[in-house]
């Protein structure tokens, strides 16, 4: 009796040890697996660097250049506005395509980012939370669309109107921006203004520098609708079409993960402010926001990439004119950018693969993967330095 149940725990524990071999060597595969799966993306990521520097470094120093030959063609990429591919004699400046790149990507983030994180604080704690529901939906609807309907509608409907009414939608745009932001500008120097006065009469000067700075500002806003309604635009493919339609591009992304970021503040920390005696202002603004800094901060850093890669809308509704350097950063004027001359000239480059012509588009690529690099490192950086803080606090 005594052998036999000897015999069933040695049998149990050699069970055992092989189940729990077997259980390790799953383990071993399906956490190398995983690894695998998980450094595939970095992989890949690595060979795009790779590919495209191959073909971009030939420009910059090819088979017999020296050094001096290097600084002279980078120096002419980088700093000159003289682009002719195509001559006899071909020229390779691609400074007002840097520049046309950064006037569409500011002009997209100034359109986007405060609408954006100004839409998400209005789902996050101003809107009912059944209506929210219904649209914010909406709004990510716009992610879907295809940028080629964007494109289009910025080439075939907003151009056309912008070339035509340019100066009065622009009048109209002044107004919309101008009236809140002088209203909060008056109002806070009037407060300002009035404290040297005493507790008697401080209302009443408050008044009183109210209404004078109300009525030079409201004259100031009236002189700038007047020029801008003066203003004529030559042609309506121009960086302000294709900043504004970026915009409109970028506005999901924003909203939505900073929406995501300000609901993952959680109650607790909107309650603890209210209790403190805050005001629902001043617990969005001092409390909730910058709580929720990282992740407005890499919806920003998502809206700008979107803005920086983005290629069939500023190849249909940019203009594709290369600009002077007396027009930089005049947003009525055609612009070229960097993905558009690459989706442009690649064609016509790809009959003289090993040209220069062919390897200065694989330069202008590995530009925007530096920059989308750039990008994302001050992303982390900014996400780490907003959790410091928040772990310090």
């Amino acid at each position: 009796m005594a052998a036999d149940q000897n015999k069933q725990r040695r049998g149990g524990l050699v069970l055992s040890e092989r189940v729990t071999r077997l259980r390790r060597i799953g383990a071993f595969f399906g956490h190398g697996t995983l690894l695998l799966i998980t450094s595939s993306s970095a992989l890949a990521v690595l060979f795009i660097f790779y590919y495209i520097a191959r073909d971009a470094i030939p420009f910059f120093w090819a088979e017999g250049f020296g050094l001096s030959d290097f600084w002279r063609r980078l120096g002419e990429f980088f700093g000159s506005t003289h682009w002719y591919p195509s001559n006899p004699k071909p020229e390779f400046g691609a400074a007002s395509i840097f520049i046309g790149s950064l006037m569409v990507t500011l002009g997209a983030v100034v359109v986007a980012v405060p609408l954006g994180v100004a839409a998400a604080i209005c789902l996050s704690d101003v809107l009912p939370f059944a209506v929210r529901q219904y649209v914010k939906p909406v709004i990510e609807v716009l992610a879907a669309i295809p940028s080629v309907a964007f494109g289009f509608f910025a080439l075939v409907v907003f151009a056309p109107q912008l070339q035509e009414n340019g100066g009065h939608l622009l009048a109209i745009v002044g107004w919309v921006v101008g009236v809140p932001i002088g209203f909060l500008a008056v109002l806070v120097l009037s407060d300002l203004l009035s404290e040297p006065a005493s507790d008697r009469i401080r209302p009443v000067v408050r008044g009183v520098l109210f209404l004078a700075l109300a009525a030079g500002a409201g004259y100031a806003l009236w002189e700038m609708s007047v020029s801008l309604n003066a203003v004529k635009i030559d042609s309506g493919t121009n960086a302000l079409n294709v900043s504004i339609i970026l915009g409109i591009m970028a506005l999901p992304t924003v909203v939505s993960v900073s929406e995501d970021a300000l609901q993952a503040a959680g109650r607790e920390l909107r309650e603890g402010s209210y209790a403190l005696g805050a005001t629902r202002a001043e617990t969005m603004l001092k409390v909730v926001v910058p709580a929720a800094a990282s992740g407005i901060c890499a919806a920003v850093v998502l809206g700008v990439m979107r803005a920086i890669g983005e290629t069939m809308v500023v190849w249909m509704a940019s203009g594709n004119a290369v600009q002077e350097p007396k027009n930089w950063f005049n947003y009525l004027k055609p612009v070229r950018t960097l993905t558009a001359t690459i989706a442009g000239d690649m064609g016509e480059a790809d009959q003289m693969t090993g040209s220069d012509r062919f390897h200065v588009l694989f330069a202008m690529a590995l530009c925007l993967l530096v920059i989308s690099f750039v990008c994302n490192m001050i992303s982390e950086w900014a996400v780490r330095r907003t959790r410091r803080k928040m772990g310090a606090v």
